[in-house]
């Protein structure tokens, strides 16, 4: 008898967004859990005890399962989405993607300064660079131009001020990152990815007026 083959990945769970309906990855969305008081409160590690409401990471798809109610008919009960419930998401999780920056560089698997980003992109292709929101754009040109030339287009990150990076870093200011690959590249990876849908990435930012 022949045995099935086994799948060489593991397949993502699934769950279903409440604004839209449609089952979507886990990456793809965040959890809201529900306090005994009826609150909903970002689970981003999908870890906290009892019920839970899924739903697309993005401002809009939480303005429009508020606009339809869809948080209480999914959850079967009054809820209570808070003052500011995307703005809380948001802060969420920026604080999970800094806190994943600092266990990097503590890991030694984040390379921070302009020399230092610039040497580390001749030897081995990053997982991530890392640039300030605000940073010149003379030095991430530069270093994007060798990323390219030397792996092709980078995977970048501009969701965070030079300040927010150097505080995560313990330093004033921090201009120029990158994260090698390792085990927390792809925790990192998901998490920016949801962030992108409540805070605007200048790099994305910075092309779209350049191709404007």
């Amino acid at each position: 008898m022949k045995r099935g083959r086994r799948l060489s990945k593991t397949k993502l769970r699934e769950r279903r967004d409440t604004a839209s309906g449609e089952v979507r990855p886990e990456t793809d969305l965040v959890r809201l859990a529900i306090s005994p008081e009826g609150r909903l409160v970002p689970d981003l590690a999908a870890k906290l005890p009892g019920r839970g409401v899924w739903v697309a990471a993005d401002r809009a798809a939480i303005a429009k399962a508020l606009k339809k109610k869809a948080f209480a008919r999914s959850a079967g009960q009054a809820v209570d989405p808070g003052p500011d419930l995307a703005a809380e998401i948001e802060t969420a999780l920026a604080r999970s993607v800094l806190s994943l920056i600092s266990l990097a560089r503590r890991a030694g698997d984040l390379t921070s300064g302009f020399d230092q980003v610039r040497a580390e992109i001749k030897a081995r292709r990053p997982a991530l660079m890392i640039e300030a929101s605000d940073g010149a754009d003379d030095g991430r040109g530069k270093l994007v131009a060798l990323h390219r030339a030397a792996w092709g287009e980078p995977e970048m990150v501009s969701l965070f001020t030079a300040a927010e990076l150097g505080r995560t870093i313990g330093r004033d200011s921090a201009v120029h990152l990158c994260l090698a690959d390792g085990g927390l590249a792809g925790r990192m990876k998901a998490d920016v990815a949801r962030l992108r849908g409540f805070r605007a990435d200048a790099a994305d930012l910075a092309g779209a007026a350049e191709n404007g």
